[in-house]
């Protein structure tokens, strides 16, 4: 008789034995989405007093009528309060989109990401959406349901194609159990995360995205995602109305992602404080936003609705467009943890519904609802900024089940993606990783292999001696860029950073060290001699200041590295011009 192969062997080298493990990877993800929703409601309950304020208007707290409207002001820096230390100290990978993170550890970490994301990341995430981030929950599910597979697949001691598989499964996991899209999450995970359609990774990853959508049905209901009324479009006429709305919305969508980035390197650029306490400060801001627009508070689905329902002026709507891209964007830039997947539906669906009115008040007998519009700009958006036009096509039809402009948004798809690509040479995700110098597109860094720390190292901040005064710090501290000063001895040997946040606390108690030699701090290096490749797993989990250069003997200083020293040093050399002759 032939011999058995052993279950082990079979689980890790069969053709079929993935499939056990996907389905249970489906069913962990689809337990794990129900239980990140519910933390959100529970979050928003504790907040707002609502299990969803955005449609509320400008009313006060539910539970606490007496502090008036003015709560949501505070409610962003009560919630970055909690979720700074949490994200800083435990997981810096948490914080963020979620999806990017996802798309490097499948690129560049053979699938490998740690195991404490899920549970950091779910509680970041409802905390600073449930405090009034204006991000959305689909881009920490897709980061929970990856670390759930490539935890899985760390356990079972799988290969690294098939803990990278196991990764895409996750993702689709998460994104069939968050929206009821067993079709979406597939589709979503093969062009995004793995970018490639293989047969058997098709299937493991259907396999998951089905078994998580079950389990989530099961819990939630079998209700559709968005309540939305039935359009029907007019014509041809309206067909080339819609394609031209496309094209609109997908430049809206690439606006988007420029401004993201815009306003992160402006937060990164304006802040001199710990990471840690970067939320809860920047929340004033993003208080201040929800307070002129409260609409904008959370992931805000029933705002959506409304608007492509037909609720809300043009001037609202443009209004809302906007303020949605300044609030998401403020959000992921103080540090907080959350997805840009929604926001992109929103802003395209507030968007895409002030073109229809606009088109419906000049040719109405030619033209049907604004609504339908609505719907072609969610599309047209999430196409232009993630150039995922199959994800697009499908994610709109399983949210709204309307087949009747399939046709149109397909269309439309196929022209914003072209707008997208033709724009810009990034989307919305892999502009995080090319910042960082990643070439996800061709799966390899911008930069040859021999590269060492000491070839793109930048000079660093001026030292400070060991037995300088508090005063004298404080002073330094102020002429810094990075936020932190590097501490020396007599000898020049390099001791550690100092942080404005030990001096603000030293100064603020009026007793203590009279030399900031008991304040200085260690944290994370790289040496100049080490290959640059080494150096970027630690470069990736530091806050955006960087990490200090020292020497290869360990002693002494030799330079500050940065994400922008990486992709400057990345960027290809400047042409010489041709001579005159």
């Amino acid at each position: 008789m032939p011999r058995r192969t052993p279950f082990p062997t079979w689980l890790r080298e069969s053709s079929t034995g993935i499939v056990p493990v996907a389905v249970s990877v489906g069913v962990a993800v689809g337990v794990a989405a129900v239980g990140f929703r519910w933390l959100i409601v529970g979050a928003t309950m504790l907040f707002t007093g609502y299990t969803d304020f955005s449609a509320q208007g400008r009313v006060g707290h539910n539970g606490v009528p007496a502090l008036g409207f003015w709560f949501v002001v505070l409610t962003p820096v009560i919630a970055g309060l909690v979720y700074g230390p949490l994200v800083s100290w435990l997981a810096p990978e948490a914080r963020g989109h979620g999806v990017p993170e996802v798309m490097f550890a499948v690129a560049e970490r053979g699938g490998h990401i740690p195991a404490r994301i899920p549970m950091v990341k779910s509680l970041a995430s409802a905390l600073c959406i449930g405090g009034g981030g204006s991000v959305g929950r689909e881009g920490p599910i897709v980061q929970i349901g990856a670390a759930l597979g490539s935890t899985a697949a760390q356990l079972l001691k799988l290969n690294t194609p098939r803990m990278r598989l196991l990764v895409a499964c996750g993702a689709s996991a998460g994104i069939s159990a968050t929206f009821n899209a067993p079709l979406a999450g597939p589709f979503f995970a093969m062009e995004l995360i793995l970018r490639d359609f293989a047969a058997e990774s098709f299937a493991a990853v259907v396999l998951a995205s089905v078994t998580a959508s079950v389990v989530g049905r099961s819990l939630l209901g079998d209700s559709p995602f968005l309540t939305l009324p039935s359009f029907t479009p007019h014509g041809g006429v309206e067909y080339l109305l819609f394609i031209v709305a496309g094209a609109v919305l997908g430049l809206v969508g690439v606006a988007f992602s420029k401004v993201l980035y815009l306003i992160e390197d402006v937060c990164d650029w304006a802040w001199r404080g710990p990471q840690w306490l970067r939320p809860a400060v920047g929340g004033l801001l993003l208080g201040g936003v929800l307070w002129v627009l409260p609409q904008l508070y959370g992931v805000g689905y029933p705002v959506l609705e409304n608007a492509i329902a037909g609720r809300y002026t043009v001037a609202l709507l443009i209004a809302l467009m906007v303020g949605k891209m300044l609030a998401t964007s403020l959000t992921i830039g103080i540090g907080g943890s959350g997805g840009v997947f929604a926001p992109t539906l929103f802003i395209g669906a507030v968007g895409g519904t002030a073109v229809g009115a606009a088109v419906h008040g000049l040719l109405p007998s030619m033209t049907g609802s604004p609504g339908a519009y609505g719907l072609i700009g969610m599309a047209g958006a999430l196409a232009g900024a993630t150039r995922a036009p199959i994800t697009a096509v499908v994610i709109i039809f399983e949210l709204t089940g309307e087949y009747s402009i399939i046709l149109p948004l397909m269309a439309a798809v196929a022209v914003s993606t072209g707008v997208g690509k033709l724009l810009s040479k990034d989307t919305i995700y892999t502009r995080k990783l090319t910042r960082r110098g990643v070439d996800i597109v061709s799966g390899h860094r911008h930069r040859p292999p021999t590269v060492r720390v000491a070839d793109v190292v930048s000079s660093p901040p001026a030292t400070l001696h060991e037995t300088a005064t508090l005063a004298t710090a404080a002073e330094a501290l102020q002429r810094t860029e990075v936020g932190a000063v590097p501490v020396v001895d007599d000898s020049g040997v390099y001791r550690g950073i100092l942080s404005a946040q030990a001096i603000a606390d030293a100064l603020t108690r009026g007793y203590g060290p009279t030399t900031v030699r008991e304040l200085v701090t260690t944290c994370p290096t790289v040496t100049a001699d080490a290959p640059l490749g080494q150096a970027m797993p630690v470069l990736d989990a530091a806050p955006a200041i960087g990490v200090p250069v020292i020497s290869a003997d360990g002693a002494r200083l030799a330079g500050w590295l940065t994400h922008k020293d990486v992709l400057h040093a990345s960027s290809p050399p400047a042409q010489s011009p041709p001579a005159q002759t």
